[in-house]
C-alpha cells in the first residue's frame, strides 16, 4: 500500500486528522527532505523510520520501495509543503505502483496552487496550473506571454529573486491586467498583493519581497 500525504504548506495545524492517522499506521515515510518532515512528526509526536525520497534519489529510491511494498510494508509520501507530485516527487511512485498492482491511496491535503487561487478574488471556474516560472529568460518570458493570451486564470510558483523581472514582463505587455502575488501563504506573514500589474510592480520594486511565492494572472477578457 502506497499512501500520498498532504502535507502543511506552512500553518501545522493544517494537517488533516486522517493525514495523522495514516502517519501513525504505516510502517515508513519517504519525505522528500527528512529534516524538515522531522518537524512535523515531532509536532504531532508520530516516530517512524524516514528515508530520504526526492528528485536526486527519486529513480532508485521508487525500486527500493517499490519491493518493500511488495514485501507487505505500507508506505508513506510527504513533501516539504503540499501535494506529492505536484511540482514535487511523487509521480513516478505512483506509476511504479499501478503497474505492479500496488494499491495507491491519496490523502487529501493543503495546496498553494488552490490557495493563492481561491484567495486571489480573480476567476476560479477555470485555470491554467504551470508549475515553477523557467529560470531562463527567454524562456520565462514566452510562458507569461502565453498565460496573458489564455482566456483562463493562470497559476504559477516564482522565486522571490525572479518575481521583479516576472512582473516586469507581465505589466509591460498588459500594464493594467489584474494579477495577485501570494506571498507565505498560511504562515505568519501570509500576504495577498492584489491589482493591476503595474502597481504591484511598483510596490515589489520599492519593497523586494521574500519567502515563497504564487504568482496568479487573471485571463485575458
Amino acid at each position: 500500500m502506497l499512501y500520498l500525504v498532504g502535507s502543511p504548506i506552512g500553518n501545522l495545524n493544517d494537517i488533516s486528522l486522517r493525514a495523522l492517522a495514516v502517519l501513525k499506521e504505516v510502517t515508513l515515510i519517504a519525505a522528500e527532505d527528512t529534516r524538515r518532515s522531522s518537524i512535523l512528526l515531532k509536532r504531532f509526536e508520530i516516530s517512524k523510520p524516514l528515508v530520504s525520497y526526492h528528485e536526486h534519489n527519486e529513480a532508485r529510491r521508487t525500486s527500493e520501495l517499490i519491493e518493500k511494498m511488495r514485501a507487505g510494508e505500507k508506505i508513506a509520501v510527504i513533501t516539504d509543503a503540499g501535494m506529492p507530485s505536484i511540482s514535487d516527487p511523487g509521480y513516478r511512485i505512483v506509476q511504479a505502483c499501478i503497474e505492479s498492482g500496488i494499491r495507491v491511496e491519496v490523502i487529501p491535503g493543503p495546496s498553494a496552487v488552490l490557495t493563492a487561487l481561491v484567495g486571489s478574488g480573480l476567476p476560479t471556474d477555470k485555470f491554467y496550473f504551470g508549475g515553477f516560472l523557467p529560470v531562463k529568460s527567454g524562456q520565462r518570458k514566452k510562458e507569461l506571454l502565453d498565460a496573458l493570451a489564455r482566456g483562463v486564470t493562470s497559476i504559477y510558483f516564482e522565486s522571490p529573486y525572479r518575481i521583479i523581472r516576472s512582473l516586469e514582463i507581465v505589466a509591460r505587455e498588459e500594464p493594467t491586467r489584474l494579477i495577485c502575488v501570494a506571498r507565505e501563504l498560511t504562515k505568519q506573514f501570509e500576504d495577498y498583493r492584489r491589482g493591476e500589474a503595474s502597481g504591484i510592480l511598483t510596490h515589489y520594486a520599492a519593497h523586494p519581497p521574500k519567502g515563497e511565492i504564487t504568482l496568479v494572472i487573471a485571463g485575458c477578457a
